[in-house]
């Protein structure tokens, strides 16, 4: 909540970071309102996403119930593994305290959370067909793994890269001055005479540069209090004994994981977990230390 605040009063505010830096400046947030009126809750969960992107199929027979398109996918090959200890543990936590349907049809807070959820938070979506019912523990599993893994796994997979790739502005301008050049005028001229020049005088100016290169320096940094996916601040965070075995499981299939995807990142045959430039894909490593470091899943969206 406390960095929504702060992306509302800097970040993509009116004449804010984003207006200011960016080529669609005042149109920004108009654009991304009209992306959001085809959003629909259930297809963030991983699976769902995949399929709808076209880089997956319904696959009953696997675990997480697809067959990936392009199997040396690493965002996709890790982030199913990582979705399927999310589930395993929400499902584990959810089946301590509902033993039943009935009783989480019952519960007057959790029904109450998720009505304001759909009719408040998403009001101009309420009437959608796709919300889940919220009438099964199923349901609840499914919610719960979607806002989990978004706030955990997939903002970490788009965020934390950020500075790698676009800290040098060349790789990713953020706007462009002028239009295409057209045959025959003195621009294309000029692009054709230097292009390198040309691409420069075109591109993100230097100011607002600055600007850029520094907020997505902070924004892929970790803090030094980090906590990352399968920790706690507090070790006693609940005195359930049932809960804390439940989450040290998860913990431990993390740091399982962790070592696999490692083990899959120094296989030779998988081409594209390193690229051209050979750095190898860690955004989905569950740890990470302090700083720029392009790996780590904090527990919840941070900066």
């Amino acid at each position: 909540m406390n960095i929504n605040s702060l992306a509302r009063l800097s970040l993509v505010n009116d004449d804010g970071i984003i207006e200011k830096t960016f080529l669609w400046g005042r149109y920004s947030t108009e654009m991304s309102s009209k992306v959001y009126k085809n959003w629909v809750f259930t297809e963030q969960a991983l699976a769902a996403d995949l399929i709808k992107r076209g880089m997956a199929i319904e696959d009953p027979s696997s675990p997480c119930g697809v067959k990936l398109v392009v199997e040396d996918y690493p965002y996709a090959v890790d982030g199913l593994e990582i979705w399927a200890i999310i589930k395993t543990w929400v499902q584990d936590y959810v089946s301590l305290y509902y033993t039943s349907d009935e009783k989480l049809r019952q519960d007057s807070e959790l029904q109450a959370w998720w009505k304001e959820l759909v009719e408040v938070g998403h009001g101009d979506k309420k009437n959608e067909p796709w919300w889940p019912k919220m009438q099964t523990r199923e349901d609840l599993i499914e919610v719960c793994s979607i806002v989990i893994w978004t706030a955990s796994a997939l903002h970490a997979a788009v965020n934390f890269r950020q500075y790698s790739y676009g800290g040098l502005i060349l790789n990713r301008p953020t706007l462009s001055r002028r239009f295409m050049p057209e045959k025959g005028s003195a621009e294309f001229e000029e692009l054709v005479k230097s292009p390198q020049k040309a691409y420069l005088k075109t591109i993100t100016p230097k100011f607002q540069t600055l600007i850029d290169l520094s907020v997505i320096e902070i924004l892929s940094r970790h803090a030094s209090d980090e906590l990352y996916l399968g920790e706690r601040d507090n070790p006693n965070w609940t005195s359930d004994k049932r809960a804390l075995e439940a989450f040290k499981k998860f913990g431990n299939k993390l740091a399982e994981i962790e070592k696999k995807l490692t083990q899959r990142n120094n296989d030779e045959k998988l081409r594209n977990r390193h690229g051209p430039v050979e750095m190898p894909y860690t955004l989905l490593y569950p740890s990470s230390k302090e700083g720029l470091t392009f790996r780590g899943i904090p527990n919840s969206i941070s900066i």
